[in-house]
């Protein structure tokens, strides 16, 4: 990374009976390109008692990107749709101007074994006049996403455009999230693949940058023109975030993103009052905070 380049470490959040190491939003920076969410769902042991129920919640103005690296998730939405999230695949939820939704271990795997859960939960803010389309969901199975090697590293091309391909994965705005696994010693260049803003996340090993190091669980942050050499470690695995930010600053609160306030303003008050568009046969509901 450049001088000026910022390397931010996971902060433990604790969402139910689940613990994430959330990456973004940070004080110092609240987005990388279009992402404005990036929590990593650390490796955790399920079962035989114990099982990920996220209950019915709202999402405004972004689009969710599920990504598990192990483990099984059941996503179910007020669109109808039920789809099962393996290893390696995407669930890319647009949720436009309204969509709720739920996510749970599937029934089949609450059989009394163990397993391991571990993934990304990752948001990404629609450009301001496409805040307010219709929902839409979308799974692409792994194996039809772009993957290619080089002499120690095998990439996949996850949502976006990088290394001259692009993903099926449906996105609004120039983006790129690259999954990247070493074997031996590896020199990432980024330079010349990638446009925007970049956070180099590193899931298992580490890597040097401009001499610095990289820790397993940090993330750093810089320019993709900016980016020095970056050498990453044999057996590491990263995931690239990153592309062109959006023109005007979005509000957050809770699941709610938008580049106005009112627009928040009117969706907390839906949710509330149960008006928001809810799912069928599902009766669980989180409620808005501090209500």
């Amino acid at each position: 990374m450049s001088n000026t380049g910022l390397i931010i470490e996971e902060r433990s959040r604790d969402i139910g009976d689940f613990l994430v190491g959330r990456l973004i939003p940070f004080r110092k920076k609240r987005t990388i390109g279009p992402f404005i969410f990036i929590d990593h769902m650390v490796p955790t042991a399920l079962g035989p008692e114990t099982y990920m129920d996220v209950d019915q919640h709202p999402h405004i103005g972004l689009a969710t990107l599920t990504y598990m690296l192990s483990g099984e998730l059941m996503h179910a939405d007020s669109m109808g749709t039920v789809q099962r999230i393996r290893p390696g695949s995407v669930n890319w939820m647009v949720a436009g101007k309204g969509v709720s939704h739920t996510e749970r271990t599937p029934k089949d795997l609450r059989n009394g074994h163990r397993f391991l859960a571990h993934g990304y939960q990752i948001w990404v803010a629609l450009p301001k006049e496409l805040e307010g389309i219709p929902p839409e969901f979308h799974h692409i199975p792994a194996q039809a996403l772009p993957q290619w090697k080089e002499d120690g590293a095998s990439f996949t091309l996850v949502a976006g455009e990088g290394y001259g391909k692009t993903s099926p994965v449906p996105v609004h705005s120039p983006l790129f999230m690259v999954e990247v696994k070493t074997t031996k010693e590896f020199y990432l260049n980024t330079k010349d693949h990638l446009k925007g803003e970049i956070g180099i996340c590193v899931v298992e090993g580490s890597l040097q940058a401009c001499g610095q190091p990289v820790k397993k669980g940090h993330i750093a942050v810089s320019k993709v023109s900016d980016t020095c050499e970056t050498v990453v470690a044999p057996n590491s695995h990263l995931l690239l975030f990153g592309g062109a930010p959006l023109p005007e600053p979005r509000h957050i609160y809770w699941n709610f993103v938008s580049h106005d306030k009112e627009i928040i303003e009117k969706a907390k008050r839906d949710w509330a009052n149960k008006t928001f568009p809810m799912m069928e046969g599902d009766s669980s509901y989180v409620p808005l905070p501090g209500s």
